[in-house]
């Protein structure tokens, strides 16, 4: 069973940067397309960045210049750069993965196509 781990969330001022990580055990993350996604109280989980098993990327536009996502499968991790935080971006933050050869992600934002998800972090950004 593919477990994810997410850590790094905290309370920030706006303006400041903070990288989120996603631990993956359970099976070699090489395998698996991985996405973070957040989600505020009342509201959606929405898409906020992908990265595929051949290192392509791709984000929501709120966070597009602002975000970057990176793994290194060496560790089974994948990481979330943020930065230029606004507060905007205070939610609980997830990651999600799915098995690349499933070919579930053409919709990349959306929660439907991933089978594994962490439990969140909270990252919570001050004006």
């Amino acid at each position: 069973q593919l477990m994810l781990v997410e850590s790094g969330g905290e309370p920030v001022e706006s303006g400041g940067s903070l990288r989120l990580s996603c631990t993956v055990s359970g099976d070699n993350s090489s395998r698996y397309i991985i996405a973070w996604f957040r989600q505020v109280p009342g509201k959606e989980r929405e898409g906020v960045a992908q990265i595929d098993t051949f290192f392509d990327t791709r984000y929501a536009q709120a966070v597009k210049g602002r975000f970057t996502i990176s793994r290194d499968d060496t560790k089974n991790t994948v990481f979330l750069q943020m930065d230029n935080l606004n507060p905007d971006d205070t939610a609980m933050y997830y990651c999600a993965a799915d098995l690349a050869e499933m070919g579930r992600n053409a919709a990349w934002w959306s929660h439907t196509g991933y089978a594994y998800w962490g439990q969140g972090t909270q990252v919570t950004v001050s004006s």
